[in-house]
């Protein structure tokens, strides 16, 4: 992610030249546009959005980023950099011939994204998902998924279209079967307001994503194996359910799973290891290393799985 730096430096540059900003307001400069391509991404998978985890944590939808090819960067309850601020998820552009990106970013009011209907308050204009009320958010439980009984600030305003599962629609806006919307006048205010880049943990996640070549399209085609993410790093503990119900399902034998649970084991120490070496943080090689072997116990996961399948009709 770190080598689209100059990329996206020159992609910029490019568009200057060419005048593709010369429509654009002001603040529109303000906002990051990415790296470019010639073809679209695929449409939004359907997932189910995760119950929040912890109080005050906000919902940023899932998108198609690009790194060689499309991956999917799961959606994921984060943490906001301060008190006040929504977030304005990323989306993708038509102009010039290319699909460009332009990055999400935190405000006090939400701005324009495309009218991309990400779901679960994010319907193409504005959140609905919830609101800061006296220091504190509170989660709009007709759109968001969250535990009452863990989350007391709540509320429920039906007014708004209950997408508790995003249906499957277009991931980019203008050009050849994308949205045709503008922003409204709400939008380009927000627009001009002062904006916080996306957190440390935005970009970890969006870099583990790029780490995992299952995310990628050209193998998922289009339909992610894990779409949402109750918070950032979430992986380990899925693999713990993929292996719980293969299992109970009689799909992996019980030395199937001591391996895999031996390679899990060894991955969490390597975790807790290097992260103790480097002041509680892993360095990129060490995340590459660990999303390496964090693929490997995922496709020994499936395999077994398939071989107790074939081993077990139904």
């Amino acid at each position: 992610m770190y080598k689209l730096t100059f990329i996206r430096a020159l992609v910029s540059a490019i568009f200057l030249a060419l005048g593709l900003f010369s429509l654009a307001s002001p603040a529109s400069a303000q906002i990051s546009v990415g790296i470019s391509v010639h073809v679209g991404p695929p449409a939004l998978p359907v997932y189910v959005q995760p119950a929040c985890p912890i109080e005050g944590y906000i919902w940023t939808p899932g998108y198609w980023a690009y790194s060689g090819g499309y991956y999917w960067v799961p959606g994921v309850w984060i943490s906001p950099p301060r008190v006040g601020v929504l977030w304005t998820p990323g989306y993708w552009g038509w102009g010039g011939g290319v699909y460009a990106f332009h990055a999400g970013y935190w405000g006090p009011h939400v701005g324009f994204y495309g009218g991309v209907n990400y779901g679960f308050g994010y319907g193409g204009v504005g959140f609905a998902g919830g609101a800061w009320q006296g220091g504190h958010f509170a989660y709009n439980t007709a759109v968001t998924n969250v535990n009452t009984t863990v989350i007391h600030n709540t509320y429920v305003n039906n007014t708004v279209v209950n997408n508790t599962t995003v249906n499957n629609h277009t991931s980019f806006n203008g050009g050849p079967g994308g949205t045709t919307a503008i922003p409204t006048a709400a939008e380009r205010a927000a627009d001009n307001e002062p904006h916080v880049a996306p957190t440390s943990e935005q970009m970890s996640h969006e870099h583990a994503a790029s780490m995992d070549k299952s995310n990628f399209a050209s193998v998922n085609h289009g339909r992610p194996a894990n779409p949402a993410m109750g918070k950032v790093g979430e992986r380990t503990e899925n693999q713990q359910k993929r292996i719980a119900n293969g299992v109970a399902s009689g799909k992996m034998t019980p030395g199937e799973t001591a391996r895999v649970e031996k390679n899990e084991n060894h991955i969490n120490q390597q975790v807790h290891a290097d992260r103790e070496a480097n002041g509680g943080k892993l360095t990129p090689a060490e995340k590459k290393q660990v999303n390496k072997e964090q693929n490997k116990t995922s496709k020994e996961i499936h395999h077994d799985k398939a071989n107790g399948k074939e081993q077990h009709p139904h």
